[in-house]
């Protein structure tokens, strides 16, 4: 499989006296070895509507294609997705019929519009959370047809000139593979038409109106704001995959599509590795404040994320970790100059000795000793014996650590720091818990 990473860099006001940090929009293209039809997924156009996102990420994160093609926006509004707006700028969604040159999103949608005509792009996917229930008769307040949840919407019945143009019957067809699979009516999906060039004027600034209007077929997948975050997912995963079976495109997940492995999924899928992964942080379960994190000094912070929707945000001299709409921690940097003379460090784990690459977590039973190093000294955080200034050498339990220096809420995982001189060359982390992969 051909994997292909596009980054495209947005710039947003934190707040009116802040700085003004970069936030990365990006593509990702999961292009398989054969050849097959693609689908563009856009994630996050409003940034209150976490079901559309997370579903998104999860399609770069979790899915291998063996036929076809997947191209995915998770993070389009990102700014909005961290804080937690539907659009800090104004709706993002109504910009597409004109934007003015001065508008703080011009550059983000023109370049989502130049996305969209690509001549790869076969269909488009938008994915929302909408209010309540689409119905067709009015049944109640949250289920009737002035609500939007659990629909696909068309613009129009049809589109001429296209090999997936015949837009209701493809909806229908899609909606009939997804409801086969629900197990409650409350559940089941319907298609909205809304007659878009018949003068709704609203839906005429849309995203997938624009795609409609340059002959690309596109659709708006609804789930319902009356589920929680992981469960909308699930209705957009469900969803995107009727697509791909419908079009022929092969893929393979990496989870099982359920309530609770979604959840699982979107709740521990959030790791950040700092230069050059030297630095590792699992941060699923972090305090909510780590501090005297080893920075370089006078450099731009460097990271990498296992989530397209991690941010590290540099603000009143903390850097503070998001993802997605959640506050996830706040690291307080201690600056000092970097060697990078080591990559390794030889570690007695419960009487068994391996060496371990710096930024890696190691599982440990009961103990743990750093073989000593010739002009290294190791630092244990949290751990202190009076007089002793290099922790290598020293057999460690975890009872010998305070809890109050651990990276996570549980008191299970501990930093294990390496210097050359004064220098700063990586860290381990050591996990107590008996989860911890080695």
């Amino acid at each position: 499989m051909k994997y292909c990473l596009t980054l495209l860099l947005v710039c947003f006001m934190w707040h009116a006296n802040a700085t003004i940090p970069e936030v990365k929009f990006s593509l990702y293209k999961h292009e398989s070895q054969k050849d097959g039809p693609t689908i563009l997924v856009i994630g996050g156009i409003q940034g209150d509507e976490p079901g559309g996102f997370n579903a998104a990420s999860l399609l770069v994160t979790d899915y291998t294609i063996n036929k076809g093609n997947l191209w995915v926006v998770p993070n389009l509004n990102f700014i909005s997705i961290i804080r937690r707006s539907r659009g800090i700028h104004g709706d993002m969604n109504r910009k597409f019929a004109k934007i003015k040159r001065s508008d703080p999103e011009y550059e983000a949608v023109e370049k989502i519009k130049s996305i969209i005509l690509e001549q790869q792009v076969d269909i488009v996917l938008n994915l929302h959370d909408g209010s309540g229930f689409y119905r067709k008769k009015y049944i109640d307040k949250l289920h009737n047809p002035h609500r939007w949840g659990q629909s696909i919407i068309i613009d129009q019945s049809r589109l001429n000139n296209s090999q997936y143009g015949e837009l209701e019957s493809m909806a229908s067809s899609v909606i009939a593979r997804v409801n086969s699979q629900l197990t409650s009516n409350e559940d089941y999906l319907e298609m909205k038409n809304t007659r878009t060039s018949s003068g709704d004027e609203e839906m005429e600034k849309s995203l997938t109106y624009f795609a409609v209007k340059n002959n690309r077929p596109a659709f708006g997948i609804e789930a319902s704001k009356s589920y929680p975050t992981h469960k909308r997912t699930l209705v957009h995963l469900t969803v995107v995959e009727s697509f791909m079976h419908e079009m022929g495109i092969e893929f393979n997940r990496g989870f099982t599509l359920s309530n609770k492995a979604v959840k699982d999924r979107i709740d521990n899928n959030v790791r950040l590795t700092l230069y050059d992964e030297r630095i590792y942080f699992d941060m699923s379960r972090a305090r909510s404040r780590l501090g005297f994190v080893p920075m370089q000094k006078d450099v731009p912070l460097e990271y990498s994320a296992s989530n397209p929707l991690v941010a590290v945000i540099n603000r009143k001299g903390y850097y503070h970790v998001r993802y997605g709409n959640r506050k996830i921690t706040r690291l307080q940097p201690e600056y000092f100059d970097f060697d990078d003379s080591l990559d390794h460090v030889s570690v007695d784990i419960d009487g068994k000795e391996n060496k371990y690459k710096l930024g890696t977590i190691i599982k440990v039973n009961n103990s743990f000793l750093v073989k000593p190093m010739d002009g290294y000294r190791i630092n244990i955080i949290g751990f202190k014996q009076k007089g002793i200034t290099n922790e290598s050498g020293i057999r460690v339990k975890k009872s010998q650590i305070a809890n109050r220096f651990s990276i996570d809420k549980k008191a299970q995982i501990y930093r294990v720091e390496v210097y050359h001189k004064d220098r700063f060359c990586g860290m381990l982390l050591v996990d107590f818990s008996g989860n911890a992969s080695a």
